[in-house]
């Protein structure tokens, strides 16, 4: 499931300065796991099929200094970091979550309960939790909770998706056809289909929501 507008409510703390040192107006702080920043970073360009050149040239960077930045071996001013949020079209919250990293031997296989990294599509009542590792595999899989009157609207984009609706109803557009599907029911299709989702019940209707490949 996606929306249009997507933000994150937690506390940041950002990177400060670059490599001359020059302070980019912002509070230097305590510095976040580097994962957060460059493994994200590399993540989030691949799943858009971005490449260093073009991400580089738009944030009007090096291809080099991106380079460093995705291999975690060069501090990243936060005004880059702002240019490249908005290209991928995330808020810059979502690279400051580090309660979502676990132990180094577990964050390429395991998401622990209380570290699944959250997101909330503004306006729309609809809120979910990555439940994959992270979006660099073959796959997304999300727990998705929409609230009672949500509707995602009208969307499509590359690859195949599927789900499993754990409580409450959901009514489902696949292109022309409607849904209702209930607690229990399954569903998959061509993510190309412009497809809609919506909760027109009384209570919260909770997804969970595979698309491949990762599409945020």
């Amino acid at each position: 499931m996606r929306a249009n507008q997507v933000s994150f409510g937690m506390n940041k703390r950002a990177l400060a300065t670059d490599d001359a040192g020059k302070s980019s107006g912002q509070t230097a702080e305590e510095p976040v796991d580097d994962f957060v920043i460059g493994g994200q970073i590399r993540e989030l360009r691949k799943i858009k099929g971005l490449t260093l050149q073009e991400v580089a040239r738009h944030v009007g960077v090096s291809t080099g200094y991106l380079s460093q930045i995705e291999r975690n071996r060069s501090k990243l001013p936060i005004g880059v970091l702002k240019k490249i949020a908005d290209l991928f079209g995330v808020h810059m919250n979502w690279f400051f979550q580090p309660e979502i990293i676990g132990p180094q031997e577990e964050r390429e296989f395991i998401v622990r309960s209380g570290r699944r990294r959250k997101m909330s599509f503004t306006g729309t009542g609809i809120h979910e939790e990555l439940l994959s590792p992270n979006l660099s595999g073959p796959l997304e899989m999300l727990l998705s909770v929409i609230e009672p009157g949500a509707d995602s609207g009208f969307y499509s984009h590359d690859g195949v998706e599927g789900g499993y609706v754990m409580t409450g109803t959901l009514d489902l557009w696949i292109d022309d056809k409607l849904f209702k599907l209930e607690k229990g029911d399954s569903f998959s299709f061509e993510s190309t289909t412009s497809h809609r989702c919506a909760n027109t019940g009384d209570t919260p209707c909770q997804v969970i929501w595979v698309i491949t490949p990762p599409h945020y």
